[in-house]
């Protein structure tokens, strides 16, 4: 299992050792990756609770008076009280003390339904998550920077960049117009609006002045992968379409499988480009030594390093993540003037 999954996301499934990846719906499968002896010290802290009580982080609020976080009741995966990343990380970071937690799941739909119901007024879901879009929920700023980085970045093998170093420019010209918003409202597009990936993401290239491009042929072939859940062929999409209309030969190999799979099939040359997330990536490689941040620049700049012995490098980051978020209703936001987390801590009205 992945670092970041395992201390940060609540009992999260991603594609990696966890299984098939069922996409279609909120839930999605562990990224996993090789477990160093911090990380295992970490998961054994973060998930030994089998649940938690709707009462486990009832609280009247900070000290010298309610916040606006003790007015409101919290929703996420039964684990959560426990987890660093998720209400003990907003508890040791933000200083934040729900009215009440209530146990739903991890970023599906009982969060959502709760949230939608008013059964609850947080929660957590996964910060590309189409349901974000869908009912025009708010994701609060993780503005002290509890979440470790998870950006998408493109990841490439050396050898093809050094053959054909204008690919660089071509994916990082993308990364730098995929903005949170951006790759949230292209999963809807796929998940709740039921466009194929290819589709969506032409749109989105049309859209962002990519499609048409400039033609030609004879730049070169190329094999573009994804692992096995429907953002990651979204972004395979971006990468492959683009490439094509530059002139370059593209294969696309999408739903290969989980990171066990997809990422040999990188190193031995089998695909050439693959999206990743940098925190999860980094984790895997390093096989769990905790390297990872909260800062992109500085996660991808280890996640090179860790990628350089396996002939891989990592292009730029976009502002895009898919790892934990907190989000609320836009009702809930105007009420209290909620953009980030860190206005949960405000004093309660």
């Amino acid at each position: 299992m992945r670092f970041a999954d395992i201390v940060a996301r609540p009992c999260r499934r991603r594609p990696n050792g966890g299984g098939a990846i069922a996409r279609g719906g909120p839930m999605r499968t562990f990224r996993s990756a090789a477990l160093g002896a911090i990380v295992l010290a970490l998961s054994l802290g973060a998930c030994t609770s089998g649940g938690s009580s709707p009462s486990a982080a009832a609280s009247a609020g900070a000290s010298g008076g309610a916040t606006i976080a003790s007015t409101l009741i919290l929703a996420g995966p039964p684990e959560c009280p426990q987890r660093p990343f998720c209400l003990k990380g907003l508890t040791d970071t933000y200083g934040l003390k729900f009215k009440e937690f209530k146990p739903t799941d991890a970023g599906g739909p009982i969060t959502v339904s709760a949230i939608k119901g008013g059964q609850a007024q947080v929660g957590l879901l996964f910060t590309s998550d189409a349901a974000i879009a869908a009912n025009n929920f708010v994701l609060l700023q993780d503005d002290k920077h509890l979440q470790l980085a998870d950006n998408v970045v493109p990841v490439i093998r050396q050898a093809v960049l050094d053959k054909s170093p204008g690919i660089a420019d071509i994916l990082n010209g993308i990364v730098a117009k995929l903005s949170q918003a951006e790759l949230t409202n292209l999963n809807k597009a796929v998940g709740v609006d039921k466009k194929s990936p290819a589709d969506a993401a032409k749109a989105w290239l049309t859209t962002n002045g990519f499609l048409p491009g400039p033609g030609g042929s004879g730049k070169g072939n190329v094999v573009v992968g994804s692992t096995n859940f429907s953002e990651q062929e979204i972004l395979g999409e971006l990468f492959a379409q683009t490439l094509t209309a530059n002139g370059f030969t593209v294969t696309k190999k999408f739903q290969l499988g989980n990171r066990e799979i997809v990422y040999p099939a990188l190193k031995s040359g089998q695909i050439d480009i693959l999206a990743e997330y940098a925190a999860t990536l980094l984790e895997f490689v390093n096989k769990g030594k905790g390297e990872a941040t909260p800062d992109p620049q500085a996660t991808v700049g280890k996640l090179r390093d860790a990628l350089k012995p396996d002939g891989l490098t990592a292009l730029n980051v976009a502002e895009a993540t898919d790892q934990n978020g907190f989000v609320v209703t836009s009702e809930t936001a105007t009420k209290y003037g909620l953009t980030k987390l860190s206005d949960l801590a405000k004093p309660a009205p």
